[in-house]
């Protein structure tokens, strides 16, 4: 299993590394792939639970705030959510109101957002000053972070960390990501964009926390539905969203902290 994680890492991380570094259309069109197949899977999730979701209805959200973010003069963050939300409620009078609407109507709404707002700070990040190490710091602390958590676990891990949401989860190794997680935004920081050493103790931890609960809020969704991995998409990691689910918690917390310095505008 680690051996295909490893060379499925490989492969990917060449590609996104590219993207990161060029940005651009290439950058963007990679997020947008991305969201439509984490949002696929989203879907796919909550149909298991006897919901009725609209899932076009709810890709379209997340297109339309992805385009939003890369092109702000369409200003759809002030109207895409509205039409979603009445979309899928006028495909339910169709539905009869049958099993599983409500939840359906709130479901598709609540995925387009969560999938479309988060996403779309992938592409404001980009997209400001240094904009490049900033997604790459987020990029690298988070899977370092990640990284750390898996391997202290395995080694000393004893104490359960939300067992009810994650089995395998233990709290020696969310401590060890946590460390890991500051070490390398610290130093990366320091090195990519001469961030001072206590914002990036903050930015750290900040980090570090985000893509902990990241990684928790999706397994509610497959411990919900029973289901180990969002899909299978990428050997030896599960599906898209299984891949984003800690960036989906860290991008934002680290546009909002470079917002905090007043490097982006909000």
């Amino acid at each position: 299993m680690l051996r295909t994680r490893i060379v499925s890492a490989a492969i990917l991380i060449p590609i996104i590394g590219a993207a990161v570094y060029f940005g651009g259309g290439f950058y963007v069109g990679l997020v947008l792939v991305a969201g439509l197949l984490a949002g696929w899977e989203y879907f796919a999730l909550v149909r298991r639970s006897g919901a009725a979701t609209s899932p076009a209805i709810g890709l379209g959200l997340v297109v339309l705030l992805l385009i939003d973010a890369h092109w702000p003069a369409l200003n759809a963050r002030a109207w895409a959510p509205l039409l979603a939300v009445l979309a899928a409620l006028t495909v339910h009078i169709f539905r009869a109101n049958g099993p599983g609407s409500l939840s359906g109507w709130g479901l598709t709404v609540a995925g387009g957002s969560y999938l479309g707002y988060a996403l779309a700070q992938f592409i404001r990040l980009r997209n400001g000053p240094d904009g490049a190490a900033w997604i790459a710091l987020a990029f690298v602390g988070t899977w370092i972070t990640d990284t750390g958590a898996y391997f202290v676990g395995r080694a000393v891990g004893r104490q359960p960390f939300f067992a009810h949401i994650s089995p395998k989860k233990t709290l020696e190794g969310a401590i060890g990501g946590l460390v890991t997680g500051v070490i390398a935004v610290m130093a990366l920081g320091a090195w990519w964009i001469n961030l001072p050493a206590v914002n990036g103790l903050v930015l750290g931890v900040l980090l570090a926390l985000a893509a902990t609960f990241g990684d928790l809020a999706e397994s509610v969704l497959k411990r919900q539905v029973g289901v180990k991995d969002s899909g299978n998409l990428i050997p030896g990691h599960g599906g898209m969203l299984d891949r984003v689910d800690s960036l989906l918690f860290v991008v934002p917390v680290v546009y909002y902290f470079t917002v905090a310095l007043g490097i982006n505008a909000p």
